[in-house]
């Protein structure tokens, strides 16, 4: 992986809190909170340039407006919806470019296994251990939420494992 391990490893206790916080809000309401994806940016500006060279800390800055011009010409084609495209962009900066295919092939995973989860809940008794949430009646819309927060997760987890 192309993430450092110690910089993984202390994004970690920051990310994880945040990540946890946006699959619940997406799974109980369908929105992805501003606060959580500002926070999100925050904690690599803030905590970024203690971890990596200027030059990196640069570079993987530029990631966030990228990442959020990217997550808009989605969010405008109808492909995902407004807080996920926010979401994306926030989290992009966390992600070192050398990884890209790694982190799509964790999304792609934990997408399968998100909405065969979260369709098989829907339909069992498993629903009445949270009834009110609104993504079990919103129809075909699914909660990426639940997805992009996990494979972010599962990045860095990995990254502080075997990151270089």
């Amino acid at each position: 992986m192309a993430i450092p391990a110690h910089a993984a490893l202390w994004f970690l206790p920051f990310v994880l809190p945040i990540c946890y916080a946006i699959a619940l809000t997406d799974l109980r309401g369908m929105r992805i909170p501003n606060w959580a994806v500002d926070l999100l940016a925050v904690v690599f500006i803030v905590v970024g340039p203690f971890l990596m060279n200027w030059t990196d800390y640069g570079w993987q800055l530029l990631h966030l407006p990228i990442g959020v011009g990217l997550g808009f010409l989605f969010y405008s084609a109808g492909m995902i919806g407004a807080g996920d495209a926010k979401f994306a962009g926030a989290a992009a900066p966390l992600v070192a470019f050398g990884d890209m295919r790694f982190i799509l092939l964790i999304f792609a995973a934990n997408l399968l296994a998100g909405f065969a989860t979260h369709r098989i809940a829907k339909h069992t008794p498993l629903r009445r251990l949270a009834p009110e949430w609104q993504s079990w009646d919103v129809g075909k819309k699914f909660p990426m939420g639940l997805c992009l927060g996990g494979t972010l997760a599962i990045y860095l987890i990995l990254g502080a494992c075997f990151g270089r």
